[in-house]
């Protein structure tokens, strides 16, 4: 659904799955892919904390790397832009 741009229903979906289910890993993969959609959206203070749900519940999983890659987008700037 993602690769369509579905994102409103890979977050109702992954909403659904993390509540229903009491498997951690699915829990944690479903958290992993609602921050997938709401970084597709745009929206990556939602994405960041769907993340890091994720990392609560599967530290070494998929979101970890996700996540760092979000902090280092939003914390690069330009250097020569600052320095006429």
């Amino acid at each position: 659904m993602l690769a369509e741009s579905k994102s409103d229903q890979v977050i109702a979906a992954a909403n659904q799955l993390a509540t229903t289910s009491t498997d951690r890993a699915v829990m944690a993969q479903a958290y992993y892919l609602r921050g997938n959609a709401y970084r597709q959206q745009g929206n990556m203070r939602q994405a960041m904390n769907s993340y890091l749900e994720a990392m609560e519940l599967e530290p070494d999983g998929p979101a970890a790397q996700a996540y760092r890659t979000i902090q280092e987008i939003l914390d690069f700037y330009n250097h020569d832009l600052y320095n006429p």
